[in-house]
């Protein structure tokens, strides 16, 4: 199975790299066919241009400046997207590449009475998701809703895939995770994933 990984965290020791190091591993020995897009590392532009948004309604979205990236997302049968989640959301440059790369003509089609859109990304089968929070579990499930899970689960996903099954992994008060704990962390994913 095609296979992007997509990893946003500006730091290559941070922890989220070690966790996409580990997937990676681990998908490659169960048979997948990795791609690393490491969005920092790779100095993607999150701001979605003024001639991409003005395309955003047009016959043809100007994907000029984003030709790889938009082939590789609709290439993939298989997403991991490995961040942090900061103040309950995205990192700026992970949201930017959702503004960009999941582009209308690529990701989903409008609607012609500007409805519901059309999902586009009928090659995406899975999509698995790991993200590290400050904060403890009860925070984010009971005070804010899970944030990043309903926009990736029903707003992405919803409108741009069908039938893509979803799985996502969040390993809360990272910020003092001890070895053990984090190593109990990888047992999970490679369980799940």
């Amino acid at each position: 199975m095609k296979c992007l990984v997509v990893v946003a965290h500006p730091l290559e020791d941070s922890l989220c790299h070690y966790l996409a190091a580990q997937t990676i591993e681990h998908l490659t020995s169960k048979g997948y066919q990795i791609t690393l897009l490491d969005l920092y590392k790779n100095s993607f532009e999150p701001a979605l241009t003024r001639q991409e948004r003005k395309s955003y309604y047009q016959a043809n979205f100007y994907d000029a400046c984003l030709e790889k990236e938009i082939e590789q997302l609709k290439q993939a049968e298989s997403l991991v997207l490995v961040f942090p989640t900061w103040w309950f959301g995205f990192p700026a440059i992970l949201k930017g590449w959702f503004d960009r790369v999941w582009a209308p003509g690529h990701a989903y089609n409008h609607a012609s009475d500007l409805g519901a859109i059309a999902p586009r990304l009928d090659n995406l089968k899975e999509v698995k998701v790991i993200t590290t929070l400050g904060s403890p579990w009860w925070v984010d499930k009971f005070v804010l809703r899970q944030p990043v899970k309903r926009v990736l689960r029903i707003a992405l996903l919803g409108a741009c895939t069908k039938r893509c099954k979803f799985e996502m992994v969040s390993l809360y008060k990272s910020e003092d995770a001890s070895a053990s704990r984090v190593e109990s962390f990888i047992r999970k994913i490679k369980t799940k994933f």
